[in-house]
């Protein structure tokens, strides 16, 4: 396939997620400076939200990867600008580490709610409180750094724009662990509203990185290890999608998703590999 850009998941596909920075992925860091020398662009699409892109930079150059903030898009800048053009004032439930990203934002008598990926913070008592913070607001606003694809299929509006994501849940020391999405939806049903989702699989979400590459949809290809969220994400915006058979990936999952990659690769390696050598 003729590719002229590439957009690149972060956490499953160049590293695990787990205790202090996780662990690199085998080949993922050769991986990228395949892709670099090959001139092809690309950028870091991804949904983490328990970072700011700072720390996540940090991240990625303990790993060995060569990467610049330039290269990497994420919800919370996302987030921010929307709060900032809308004069909006957010109340927050997010990680402890990114707390402070949103202190420059007045939070007397929220207009709005910032739910991401809390971790230890998804407690009874803070999700009551953002229960109780939502009903409390004229015209309540959620938005969801990520969501999650429900088994039940409840359908949620995204710029006027339906699909579902699969932020229900990550893998975290190996092992899976709930995500946003399910306590997104937890608030989304108690309080009988619909969250705007920041981030994968939100159309305007991949169109900004791909313009910033410069690139149409048919000449791009997601590569990640969500099916829903990553290739089903791309494939509805025009894009090719390549799965990984790491991160979340299992081939059950595989198996029972009404989405089809363009092609399943056993790594990034593998993926770079058959970008560059199916290149005509």
């Amino acid at each position: 396939m003729k590719i002229k850009g590439v957009l690149i998941d972060i956490t499953g596909v160049l590293y695990e997620s787990g205790e202090g920075f996780g662990h690199v992925i085998e080949k993922s860091v050769e991986a990228i400076q395949r892709l670099q020398s090959s001139g092809v662009p690309f950028r870091l699409l991804t949904n983490e939200s328990s970072t700011s892109k700072e720390v996540l930079l940090k991240k990625l150059h303990y790993h060995g990867y060569n990467f610049n903030g330039e290269d990497i898009f994420s919800p919370i800048p996302a987030v921010k600008s929307i709060i900032k053009s809308s004069n909006l004032r957010p109340y927050v439930l997010v990680h402890n580490d990114v707390v402070s990203e949103f202190d420059e934002f007045d939070n007397s008598d929220p207009t709005c709610l910032v739910l991401g990926d809390a971790d230890s913070e998804f407690s009874f008592q803070n999700m009551n409180k953002a229960f109780n913070v939502l009903l409390s607001m004229k015209k309540p606003i959620l938005f969801s750094l990520g969501k999650g694809y429900y088994i039940w299929k409840i359908g949620i509006c995204l710029l006027n724009e339906l699909f579902y994501d699969s932020r229900k849940y990550y893998r975290h020391n190996n092992k899976l662990v709930l995500d946003v999405g399910a306590f997104t939806a937890a608030l989304e049903y108690a309080c009988d509203i619909k969250a705007t989702v920041i981030g994968k699989p939100s159309a305007q979400y991949f169109e900004v990185a791909l313009n910033d590459l410069n690139v149409s949809p048919n000449e791009a290809v997601m590569i990640g290890d969500d099916i829903n969220s990553d290739i089903g994400g791309a494939q509805k915006c025009g894009l090719k999608g390549i799965l990984v058979k790491t991160g979340k990936f299992t081939p059950e999952i595989l198996e029972s998703s009404s989405v089809t990659p363009d092609f399943v690769a056993d790594n990034l390696w593998h993926a770079v590999d058959y970008l560059l050598s199916n290149d005509n």
